[in-house]
């Protein structure tokens, strides 16, 4: 296929720019709001590629980000693939060893970073894996750093706004994203120009998640988080006005944000939404302009939908994973069901929905064997579309457990109802899932086991009304040891490696840990004794969680 017709991202951008040259990009900063059009949004996208130009920038060259949400980031996300270079977006809450792989492994040549998350990132940066690394690029003025840094606008600035873009392959690498779980290292997802553009034909359909040139669009999901569900490519090739919540924002910021630009269309995990809930209780927020909440990382409560329903926002719940990137289904009301009872659409609205245009499912239970709808039988739901990688990057032993004959194993466990409704019942993996981000309970496991009055340890996700799952540690002391000073020292031991968020909120004493007929640790049946757990002894799960917690969407 000529390289003028393949399916590649930057006639998104060519659209918005001429089409909508005025329409507003709206961002709010340390310094205060900052906001331009898609015309200055183009100028400046073709500077900073102008300026990975200079810098030796190729194609194929991984040019790494650890930023917020706001238009600098922004930039980004056309600027490298569109020169034919690929975008990885780095999650900034993992522990640095867990950084230093990824960067390690993606081989990044440049990093951005902001500023309020430069010290983050040198904690990592004094290792082998970052010597490939020729140029850190501070998203703001530059603090007093070791890192061989320079100002984003120093490193734009005097290039050219005129570029001429090269005709980047279809197949071409232009994201990256990395996801963990229960065991091992954080497994690169790349996405291709024609899976980027796949994923935006998906989501702007009727039955994904579409975005007009009327929208006001907000993600509040962390951009570093599958590229904010793919929210920023959509609302572009839709011609929408962007807004980008900044770093941390508040429920106080969004509800700001929400009134003073005329916010059509937000997205984030339930805790965001679970914040803005508490605020508007005690002061007055007006959301006549918001139609549309999306909801993804973890199950969105009912009560959080019927909430919205009274104020005439509505909720769509959707689902997906970093594999996928990101999104796989979404849980609109069928046309069939429109004359339903509103219990009945409320029933199907809590589910993870129906399979967005483009993607193809099966579910299969443990003889291989297809489940009927019937929404009782449940089995392993696999996926495999045009958005949908077939490996992981260099990880042969992981594509051999996860991929099957071009289906991606997604490793939940589904139900499928008469209307072809999923609804996800269990995870047959034991990572754990607070505010959207997933903490591994294996590494916790691991580590608190070092500490010498440690028999036995296992760790499980117990469900928080908030973060909805958080991680409490079940801990068989080893004879003598001093019961009372065993909380705090696993604790303080695990601060030592972990940030604050992926702590247990309890440390809990059991005399043994519940074992399989082949001596493995049942965490099933620990669920099934403290599954009601509500109450911690231990950190509060305000203390514990991310302060910007993202959805991970269900890697």
């Amino acid at each position: 296929m000529p390289g003028g017709t393949d399916l590649t991202l930057r006639p998104f951008l060519w659209r918005a720019e001429r089409l909508y040259p005025d329409r507003e990009i709206v961002s709010r900063t340390a310094d205060g709001i900052v906001r331009y059009d898609y015309a200055e949004y183009g100028d400046r996208v073709r500077q900073l590629a102008n300026a990975l130009d200079d810098l030796g920038i190729e194609e194929g060259d991984r040019v790494g980000t650890f930023c917020w949400n706001h238009h600098l980031h922004f930039e980004t996300y056309f600027a490298a693939p569109s020169m034919g270079a690929q975008l990885h977006t780095i999650n900034p809450l993992l522990p640095a060893e867990h950084i230093r792989y990824i960067v390690g492994n993606a081989e990044d040549e440049v990093l951005f970073v902001d500023p309020s998350l430069l010290e983050a990132l040198e904690l990592a940066v004094q290792s082998p894996e970052f010597d490939q690394v020729k140029q850190y690029v501070v998203m703001g003025e530059v603090p007093e750093t070791d890192l061989d840094a320079v100002g984003y606008e120093e490193f734009i600035d005097g290039h050219s706004t005129e570029y001429d873009w090269p005709d980047v392959n279809e197949d071409q690498p232009a994201g990256m994203c990395y996801t963990s779980g229960t065991t091992g290292r954080p497994k690169g997802v790349e996405y291709t120009q024609k899976m980027l553009w796949a994923h935006t034909m998906e989501t702007l359909s009727p039955q994904g998640i579409p975005m007009a040139d009327d929208d006001v669009v907000m993600p509040v999901v962390p951009m570093f988080h599958v590229n904010a569900w793919g929210m920023p490519f959509t609302a572009t090739a839709g011609g929408s006005k962007q807004v980008f919540p900044g770093p941390s924002p508040t429920p106080e910021a969004l509800a700001g944000l929400i009134e003073e630009e005329g916010v059509t269309i937000t997205a984030g995990v339930p805790t965001v939404w679970l914040g803005l809930m508490d605020y508007c209780k005690d002061n007055e927020v007006d959301l006549s302009t918001l139609d549309t909440v999306i909801v993804g990382g973890s199950a969105a409560p009912k009560s959080m939908i019927q909430w919205f329903d009274e104020r005439g926002v509505e909720v769509l719940h959707a689902w997906g994973m970093t594999e996928m990137a990101p999104i796989g289904s979404v849980s609109h009301v069928k046309a069939d069901l429109e004359d339903a009872d509103y219990e009945t659409q409320l029933n199907h609205r809590v589910k993870q929905g129906l399979i967005v245009p483009g993607l193809e499912f099966r579910v299969l239970d443990d003889d291989g064997e297809e489940i009927p709808w019937d929404g009782e039988a449940f089995g392993e739901l696999l996926v495999r579309g045009p958005s949908v990688t077939t490996e992981y990057f260099k990880r042969p032993e992981a594509n051999e457990e996860d991929f099957e004959d071009g289906w991606l194993r997604t490793g939940d466990v589904v139900t499928v109802d008469e209307e072809g409704y999923l609804k996800i019942v269990d995870r047959s993996k034991d990572v754990i899932k607070s505010g959207g981000e997933w903490i591994s309970s294996v590494e916790l496991e691991n580590a608190i086991m070092a500490h010498d009055d440690v028999a036995e340890a296992t760790v499980i996700g117990v469900p928080h009304e908030r973060w909805q799952e958080r991680p409490v540690a079940f801990v068989v002391p080893t004879e003598g040891a001093d019961r009372d000073a065993l909380p705090d020292g696993v604790l303080d031991l695990l601060r030592e490696e972990y940030p604050k968020w992926w702590l247990p909120d309890d440390v809990v004493f059991i005399d043994e840990v519940p074992k399989t007929a082949t001596g493995k640790f049942s965490k099933k049946d620990l669920r099934d004794q403290y599954t009601d757990m509500e109450a911690f002894e231990g950190q509060t799960p305000d203390d514990a969680a991310p302060d910007d917690a993202a959805p991970e969407q269900d890697d």
